[in-house]
């Protein structure tokens, strides 16, 4: 009874979370006009908008995570909802490129939901299971993703933003008084700090986990360098604003849709074979899938897109599978927020990618770029999965602590 209320919990935070994002984040450069952003800088805004959030939690993801790791993992799923909800409602208020930057920059600061969740469920829950544990916490994310695209796509043109961002950070204030009101403190404390850089140096110098993460980095490059270019691509197949708005959503609906349908299963098979290999088939899936869609008409998108959705699932949480493997659990919460701010590097390089390859290269050649992008990290992962019996070594005084 606990463990299905706990995971609730966290599951709606994830949904509210991921739905308030993608409401506005698939939509983006049509946003950015609305703010009165001239047409030849939207694409340079929409990256710097997209990158502004994980630049700041790269720096502040691993404090969050050391502070639960040292305080407790509760305080930090509550922080995290809340914080998230209090920079989407000042996204309502915001009237200019700038202030809408600067909510975004708030949003990294304060919020790291993924970090958080992820480090309270992998306390929570048997090492058996925590693919599985994993694969549901996606599955939320994939229905908020889900239902953003469809509530931006179909409602904000008639109603506007600033309701859509208000009821949203509403929901993450309800997500963050429940986690508040019914999550129980997990096992799993450190009765000390662990220092950022010794837990980042075990993961970097360690050839599986090292490989690993630049995997997912270099899948999330390419993802977020996708989210520049795919709106105005479909705005060039449809010739018109109106329908490329409803196409986006729709299409963003699918690919959420088979990732959700998606995460629960590759969930399930890091649990029984090594998340590595999971990754690269993934990856490799996804790149085809995306090279393509430079190529079809808007009504193929629909089956491509569902591809990448469901392969797109296992990437994220076979990344940070490998990584709960190779940490204790007392220093999870500093690892996990390692890992995810290494993986927000993506974000960062993935838009100025994917403006510079708008700018520079016709479109067939900028969604195979982003293929090949993949099919790198795909590479990568399975460098990883041979190099999978490489133990992680500790500092001895950090192996001290944490045992």
């Amino acid at each position: 009874m606990r463990r299905g209320r706990t995971f609730a919990v966290l599951c709606l935070g994830q949904f509210a979370a991921t739905a308030g994002l993608t409401i506005v984040v698939p939509l983006l450069p049509f946003y950015l006009a609305q703010l009165g952003t001239p047409a030849a800088e939207i694409p340079w805004w929409t990256g710097v908008s997209l990158a502004t959030p994980a630049v700041a939690q790269l720096v502040t993801g691993p404090l969050w995570g050391l502070i639960g790791d040292r305080y407790g993992r509760k305080a930090m799923v509550v922080r995290a909802h809340l914080g998230l909800g209090i920079a989407i409602a000042l996204m309502a208020v915001a009237g200019t490129p700038g202030e809408f930057l600067a909510c975004r920059l708030l949003q990294g600061a304060c919020g790291g939901v993924v970090s958080a969740t992820v480090a309270y469920a992998n306390s929570a829950v048997r090492a058996d299971r925590r693919g599985r544990a994993l694969g549901s916490l996606f599955g939320a994310t994939a229905a908020g993703s889900l239902l953003g695209p469809l509530v931006g796509g179909l409602l904000a043109g008639r109603l506007g933003f600033p309701p859509l961002f208000l009821a949203v950070a509403g929901l993450l204030v309800v997500s963050s008084a429940l986690a508040a009101v019914l999550l129980v403190e997990p096992s799993g404390r450190a009765p000390h700090r662990q220092p950022v850089r010794e837990v980042a140096a075990a993961l970097l110098r360690t050839g599986e986990t090292r490989a690993m993460l630049l995997a997912g980095l270099a899948a999330q490059a390419a993802i977020y360098a996708l989210v520049v270019v795919f709106a105005p691509q479909v705005d060039r197949i449809t010739g018109s604003v109106a329908a490329a708005t409803t196409w986006v959503g729709v299409l963003q609906a699918v690919t959420w849709a088979a990732s959700w349908a998606g995460s629960p299963w590759w969930g399930r098979r890091n649990d029984v074979r090594p998340a590595q290999r999971g990754f690269a088939v993934a990856a490799t899936g996804c790149g085809l899938a995306v090279a393509a869609q430079a190529m079809v008409p808007v009504e193929l998108l629909l089956p491509l897109r569902a591809v990448q959705g469901f392969c797109f699932a296992a990437l994220v949480q076979s990344v940070l599978h490998v990584t709960a493997r190779r940490v204790p659990t007392q220093g999870c919460g500093t690892a996990f927020g390692f890992t995810t701010g290494l993986l927000d590097l993506g974000q960062v390089v993935g838009p100025l990618l994917g403006a510079a390859a708008a700018v520079l290269l016709p479109p067939t050649a900028v969604f195979g770029l982003i293929g090949a992008l993949l099919g790198g990290a795909a590479m990568l992962a399975a460098v990883s999965h041979r190099r999978g019996a490489e133990p992680v070594e500790l500092p001895a005084t950090s192996e001290k602590v944490l045992r």
